[in-house]
């Protein structure tokens, strides 16, 4: 079973992308702005975040949580869909952009704290 643990809203225009999902449900957001753009949620589950995005309007990033990234998106291709290569977020894990069979964009998610590198 996949468990959905973080989105992300590409977005043309960070603080327009803000202003609407506060005003709709009532988010907060922090996060950083250095070296680019990525508010998160705050006190959400699971948590989402707002970047700045030439892609703006393709629609939301879901991640699913994967024990064994490489194991997954081994899967993914097994099964006629697109993986990507695994990238490092340093001190929280790994993540994948994947796509399904029907072109549909998701994302894989790892949790590995040992991951090293900076922001």
């Amino acid at each position: 079973m996949a468990t959905i643990v973080h989105f992300e809203l590409p977005s043309s225009d960070v603080d327009r992308a803000k202003g609407f999902w506060g005003g709709v449900f009532g988010w907060k957001f922090g996060g950083m702005t250095e070296p680019f753009v990525y508010l998160m949620t705050e006190g959400e589950e699971p948590v989402g975040a707002i970047f700045q995005s030439d892609e703006a309007g393709s629609g939301p990033i879901v991640y699913m949580a994967t024990d064994d990234i490489d194991a997954t998106l081994a899967k993914v291709g097994e099964q006629g869909g697109e993986a990507g290569e695994k990238q490092p977020i340093p001190g929280t894990g790994w993540f994948a952009r994947c796509k399904d069979t029907e072109g549909n964009s998701f994302s894989l998610f790892q949790g590995d704290e040992s991951v090293p590198g900076e922001f």
